[in-house]
């Protein structure tokens, strides 16, 4: 296979949805670079869960592209877009399911954030939608307070 190498972001709460999404990426001619799989859900947290996420950020540096995945976002999935755009890379969206075919591309404008992300920035989903769609998610970052995540954020 020699499709691009495509780093997959999920939040948390869809930990059980991994082998699908790896499945839908193999489906369209891509190989998956899938944090869950590679590290499980944090490695149980037998290592601190920064080590788990700086290994991410290595893995997404790696990657041709970005696919997210879910309709909610979670803020560790903000830092991944906001270093996948510093990067230059190009970012796709999806729907998420545990069954690759039921899984759809969505437009970025029908994404929503999980409580904590309202209520660590300070921002609304309009607000932080604004960003995203602008290719600004480092500002996001920076209101989340995980700025550091994202190099050269200003």
């Amino acid at each position: 296979m020699s499709g691009p190498v495509v780093y997959t972001a999920q939040s948390k709460q869809y930990f059980y949805c991994r082998d699908a999404i790896c499945e839908f990426v193999f489906q369209r001619g891509a190989v998956p670079l899938n944090p869950f799989r590679a590290f499980d859900y944090f490695l149980s947290d037998r290592v601190p869960r920064d080590a788990v996420r700086d290994a991410n950020h290595a893995l997404l540096n790696i990657s041709d592209e970005v696919w997210v995945f879910g309709e909610t976002l979670a803020d560790g999935v903000l830092i991944e877009i906001a270093q996948a755009e510093h990067a230059k890379m190009p970012i796709r969206y999806f729907s998420i399911d545990n069954r690759a075919d039921c899984i759809r591309e969505l437009a970025p404008n029908r994404l929503d954030f999980e409580g904590e992300v309202y209520s660590t920035s300070g921002m609304g989903r309009q607000e932080i939608l604004k960003y995203l769609l602008n290719g600004s998610t480092e500002f996001v970052a920076s209101a989340l307070g995980r700025r550091a995540e994202v190099p050269g954020a200003v």
